[in-house]
């Protein structure tokens, strides 16, 4: 069955990172990018709690860098680390309650011929689909071609499993993942962790 081209309503992220974090899980990614569409599965995520929280780009307060973290919900965070790798954030919340998601990883179900292959990782998620801090900013609540956005997909079978970030010294369990799927990132113990309820 081909995926379902609607993209999410603004509604869906003006709710709180972990609620929102934990509900992406199944969801599907797209990016109609010059090179033809990406689609993959959503199975990894990570929330990022704002000012309040120490791991958060914005518990410095507003910087040119994270000014969209400060922005309306469903928008796109995209960043750059170690001069490297850019990284796919979601904007949650109200403006200017700085909160986010970080994408973490999705499974694969569809890329333009000589994409990258993997998306097991916020590097590796956004060289194949194709992610560049071109889309920061970019609105979510949007679809289309040259869009990005995100829509419904198959529900997780079995229980979801949370973990501490991770990088993060932090002991919250503030990362959801689906323990059943091959392209989650991280050390294999952590995709062992006891599975978490559904918030809210």
């Amino acid at each position: 069955m081909p995926p379902a081209r609607h993209p999410l309503p603004r509604a869906f992220y003006d709710r709180p990172s972990p609620a929102v974090a934990r509900d992406l899980l199944g969801c599907r990614l797209l990016h109609a990018g010059p090179q033809g569409l990406c689609v993959g599965r959503i199975v990894e995520v990570e929330a990022y709690l704002g000012r309040d929280d120490p791991a958060s780009h914005a518990a410095r307060g507003l910087t040119a860098r994270n000014a969209p973290m400060f922005g309306p919900p469903g928008h796109a965070y995209v960043y750059r680390i170690y001069g490297l790798h850019d990284c796919f954030n979601v904007v949650t919340g109200a403006a200017g309650d700085p909160m986010a998601v970080l994408v973490r990883a999705v499974e694969v179900e569809a890329l333009p011929p000589g994409a990258y292959p993997r998306a097991d990782g916020p590097g590796r998620l956004c060289r194949a689909f194709g992610i560049s801090r071109h889309h920061d900013r970019a609105d979510l609540c949007r679809a289309g071609p040259g869009c990005l956005w995100i829509t419904t997909g198959p529900a997780v079978r079995g229980p979801v499993a949370t973990t501490p970030r991770i990088g993060v010294a932090d002991p919250r369990a503030l990362r959801w993942f689906d323990p059943a799927s091959g392209s989650v990132s991280g050390p294999r113990a952590a995709r062992a962790a006891a599975p978490a309820g559904r918030l809210g």
